[in-house]
């Protein structure tokens, strides 16, 4: 950049004509407030082509000179920075000599002011200059560009339009703002903006390709649209071809086709249930010849039991002679031990009052016992006795009340209880055992009558399910199976119905294991996904068939006779006690049972002499008696098991029979019917083609039909298709789809060259921008070397933090150039963060602006500073002094005349201003003081 060597004011202002020298590093303009310190810095701004300070504009100046024309004149250094010529800072405007002459003229033109700019080689008067034609002066724009090329950016002119006061104003600006300013001052952010214009062009070219691309878009919209119109014109014919192949060839064939194969079915299935019918008639000559062994094996076994029965009652009265004969031996044999017993404490008192004791005791809970046996007994006969004229076990009290509720209000149903019987006795204990929670589950007749059932129900509070859909078992059910075992005469719950047949019937636990799955054995021990269990359920409280009734029956007998038996004994026992009770007392009152034992020794040797042969006739009638027993419940079991077998039997005898005979009258019929059928195909046969009823023919139409049925159903689904849909019958739209696909593919064509272009478009400028990153780098580099460096000439720690550059544009726009500064030790500061002092803040903006205009190659470069000074110290004035004459720029500074004289120990030259009298024209003279050079030592 250049330096300024003098300024010539003409009628600016209210300077006449006024020359200042300006060739020295540090000029200071002085002068009281309102002498025009700051109107000789608005003319070197006019001059170089940048805005006036505090909202004056050149206008200003040239109204108050009330002249035609006011003129500004700098003559200015244009020396060589290095040892090439083209180094000059206006070699740009082919200007080669050591001085350069720069001229601002401001005239009036119809009550307005322009200005005009000229630049010429050398030195040149106002005179001299007013001579040159209208075609070397220049324009505000172009004065503006030769100014840059010379060094005077828009950058620096923003720093030397600095308003008075504002001299700290850079160390204001933000990180962001100081690092756009550095690469503004050093040429970088021009070629960012460049970057930044060829991606606008690049979005703009974007944005014109998906505008492209949205017209293309409607262009295919506007296709597909054609393509589903011709797509569904290509339809209707198919499906006025395929209406008319239905119904002339496919569904005649088909149902032709599927009658023959009915007919030829009928009568083979005719044929079939011929040779069952055959089977059947021998099947009822079987059934005769076993119905006629079960009935002489039931009569065999009705005989066996009333033999039975006689043998029992003589075995009972045998048992009873046998036990009476005993009794007395057994009497006196336990009257002796008793008296033993107390003739061997009857001497001492307190053993004597013990026994007495022990056998109160034993006496009351002697009656006790009888009381509970007794009780049990009473259940058990009045259990026995409820089932005397009933044809199954009784229900609970519960049930029995619900189900009459039910039949009041006229709900038609049945129990579980009533409607299954077991078939195979060996798996009782496991059916009764699985059966036993859904003994009471009640079955509705009808659905309908679901909702009062129910309040029924829940107004009894019956506990068990109430059901109203159910199902009939199966004709067959699965083999070895548990429902295979049960015999079901009404509906029952779906769900039993699926459980039962899905319940494995197995030999042991062993085998169950080894299988998996749901199994039970004949203990009824059940396992299911859950684990395993028992099932058991004791006999007497068996409830399902007639041989539930004889179970509980007998078990009840049984439970009776145990009872008899404890009862007995127990009384027994009691009589035992109360005679050894009343020999106690008599003991106690003086009887001696010494006496009593010797006075009876005969006849107490007698019974027991005769004791054991008694009892051994006893225990064989016992025994007798209880083999007949058990052998009359088998020969009983055995007796109903006929019974029921022979029913069965003669049922199933009589049903088979009816439907022999109604199976026989109808194949006679189904006959007649099938020679009728035969003929009428062969009639419809004949009016076919040949190549319609081929096999392969009708292999096809099976293939591609299944059935006549499917082939009907797409018949009224194509006539349904094509009385409602929305079908295209225009064929004139093949050819506008044709057009129109070629219309599309060569847009198509041209949007994927405009893309491609694009895109590489945008790749060379990224890769542009990506290499031109790293003289960015070097440029902040640069800038950090200056500020370091001219902080170490202010004794000022001044350090700038590289900010992060990528390739990015979020990176770009976030980036900011942080600077620290430490003075006198005392601890880093920022830019503007309130911690530094007035001359402090003056010193920071001084080191970042000149950091701006340092270069390591030659020394350049001016800048304004109107009043730097103001508000600083002594100590402070001589810092920034200091710090002025160590750099190598030219300064013009303004100062108030009433500050401390430090603030002209720096400068070379001193130029003093004056205010202009009252009623003057013209401002006084400028007075110039120029240092004198100090001399050498030399």
């Amino acid at each position: 950049m250049f330096h300024l060597q003098s300024l010539e004011l003409l009628h600016w202002d209210y300077c006449q004509r006024v020359t200042m020298p300006l060739d020295g590093a540090i000029i200071t303009i002085a002068g009281p407030n309102g002498s025009g310190k700051t109107t000789l810095l608005d003319a070197m701004r006019t001059l170089l082509g940048l805005e006036c300070s505090g909202g004056r504009t050149y206008k200003t100046y040239a109204r108050h000179a009330n002249a035609e024309t006011a003129w500004l004149r700098a003559l200015v250094d244009n020396r060589p920075r290095g040892r090439q010529n083209s180094s000059r800072p206006f070699s740009s405007s082919l200007l080669y000599a050591d001085q350069v002459t720069l001229a601002c003229r401001i005239e009036r033109h119809g009550g307005d002011w322009q200005r005009r700019y000229m630049i010429v080689d050398g030195v040149h008067t106002v005179e001299q200059l007013a001579e040159r034609g209208e075609k070397d002066w220049l324009g505000l724009e172009a004065w503006k560009r030769r100014m840059e090329a010379a060094g005077l950016t828009r950058a620096i002119g923003r720093v030397l339009a600095l308003e008075q006061g504002q001299t700290d104003r850079l160390c204001e600006l933000s990180p962001k703002e100081l690092l756009r300013l550095v690469f503004e001052v050093f040429g970088d952010q021009e070629v960012l903006d460049r970057y930044e214009q060829a991606r606008s062009h690049q979005q703009h070219l974007l944005k014109e390709v998906e505008q492209a691309t949205q017209e293309l878009s409607h262009t295919q919209a506007q296709l597909s649209d054609l393509s589903n119109r011709v797509t569904s014109y290509k339809q209707y014919q198919l499906k006025l071809r395929e209406r008319e192949r239905l119904a002339t060839e496919v569904l005649p064939v088909l149902q032709w086709s599927e009658a023959r194969a009915r007919t030829t079915l009928n009568l083979r299935e005719l044929h079939r249930q011929r040779h069952f019918a055959r089977a059947d008639e021998r099947a009822q000559a079987v059934k005769r010849a076993q119905l006629h062994a079960l009935f002489e094996a039931r009569e065999a076994a009705k005989q066996r039991l009333t033999e039975l029965e006689a043998q029992r009652k003589a075995a009972r009265a045998a048992f009873d002679a046998a036990r009476d004969a005993e009794r007395p031996a057994e009497e006196l044999a336990k009257r002796e031990d008793a008296l033993k017993a107390l003739a061997a404490v009857e001497t001492d008192a307190k053993a004597l009052a013990q026994r007495l004791e022990e056998l109160s005791t034993r006496q009351h809970g002697l009656r006790e016992s009888y009381t509970r046996a007794n009780d049990q007994n009473r259940k058990a006969q009045a259990a026995l006795d409820a089932l005397s004229g009933q044809r199954l076990p009784p229900p609970p009290p519960e049930v029995t009340r619900f189900r009459r509720a039910l039949d009041e209000v006229g709900i038609a149903h049945h129990v579980l209880a009533d409607c299954i019987d077991i078939a195979d006795e060996a798996w009782r204990a496991a059916a009764e055992g699985l059966l036993r929670p859904s003994r009471w589950v009640v079955v509705l007749a009808h659905a309908s009558d679901e909702g009062r059932a129910f309040g029924l129900a829940a107004k009894e509070r019956y506990r068990h399910y109430v059901v109203a859909e159910a199902e009939a078992a199966p004709a067959v059910a699965p083999k070895s199976s548990l429902l295979a075992a049960l015999k079901v005469s009404a509906k029952l719950p779906g769900w039993l119905l699926r459980q039962l047949a899905s319940i494995r019937c197995v030999k042991d636990t062993e085998q169950g294991a080894s299988q998996g799955g749901e199994w039970i054995t004949p203990e009824a021990y059940y396992r299911d996904g859950r684990g395993g269990r028992s099932l058991w359920v004791e006999p007497r409280d068996f409830q399902f068939g007639v041989s539930a009734l004889a179970s509980r029956r007998k078990a009840l007998e049984a439970e009776l006779a145990r009872y008899d038996t404890e009862l007995s004994r127990i009384v027994k026992e009691q009589n035992e006690v109360e005679q050894q009770l009343k020999d106690a007392q008599r003991a106690a009152q003086g009887h001696k049972a010494a006496q009593d034992l010797s006075e009876r020794a005969d006849e107490f040797a007698q019974a027991r002499a005769r004791l054991p042969a008694l009892r051994q006739a006893r225990v064989e009638a016992a025994g007798r008696m209880s083999a007949l027993d058990e052998e009359h419940d088998r020969a009983l079991t055995h007796s109903t098991r006929s019974d029921s077998n022979y029913d069965a039997a003669q049922g199933s005898l009589k049903s088979g029979e009816e439907q022999l005979t109604r199976t026989l009258r109808e194949h006679e019929q189904r006959r007649a019917d099938l020679r009728s059928a035969a003929n009428a195909s062969r009639k419809v046969r004949s009016d076919f083609p040949a190549a319609w009823v081929t096999l392969q023919r009708l292999q096809g139409l099976r293939d591609e039909f299944e059935n006549a049925k499917q082939a009907e159903i797409r018949s009224h689904h194509l006539e349904q298709e094509l009385a409602t849909g929305q079908w295209e019958t225009d064929g004139q739209v093949l050819d506008r789809h044709a057009r129109m696909q070629a219309q599309v593919q060569e847009q198509a064509l041209q949007l994927d060259d405009r893309r491609a272009s694009n895109e590489m478009a945008r790749i060379a400028a990224f890769n542009a921008r990506e290499r031109y990153i790293d003289v960015l780098r070097a440029t902040v580099r640069r800038y950090k070397k200056n500020v370091q460096e001219l902080g170490e000439l202010a004794g000022v720690s001044a350090l700038a933090e590289l900010p992060h550059l990528d390739n990015d544009d979020m990176v770009l726009a976030q980036a900011g150039l942080q600077v620290r500064f430490n003075f006198d030790g005392k601890g880093e500061v920022g830019l503007n963060d309130g911690e530094a002092s007035g001359g402090q803040q003056v010193l920071k903006s001084l080191i970042l602006l000149v950091g701006l205009m340092k270069d390591d190659d030659s020394a350049g470069g001016f800048v304004f500073i109107d009043e730097p000074f103001a508000h600083l110290d002594v100590r402070n004035i001589q810092l920034v002094g200091h710090f002025l004459r160590s750099t190598r720029a030219q300064y013009l500074l303004t100062t108030p005349i009433t500050h401390n004289v430090e603030v002209f120990e720096p400068s070379e030259i001193t130029l003093v201003t004056s205010k202009k009298a009252r009623g003057e024209r013209w401002a006084p003279p400028i007075a110039v003081l120029a240092r004198r050079p100090e001399k050498s030592e030399y």
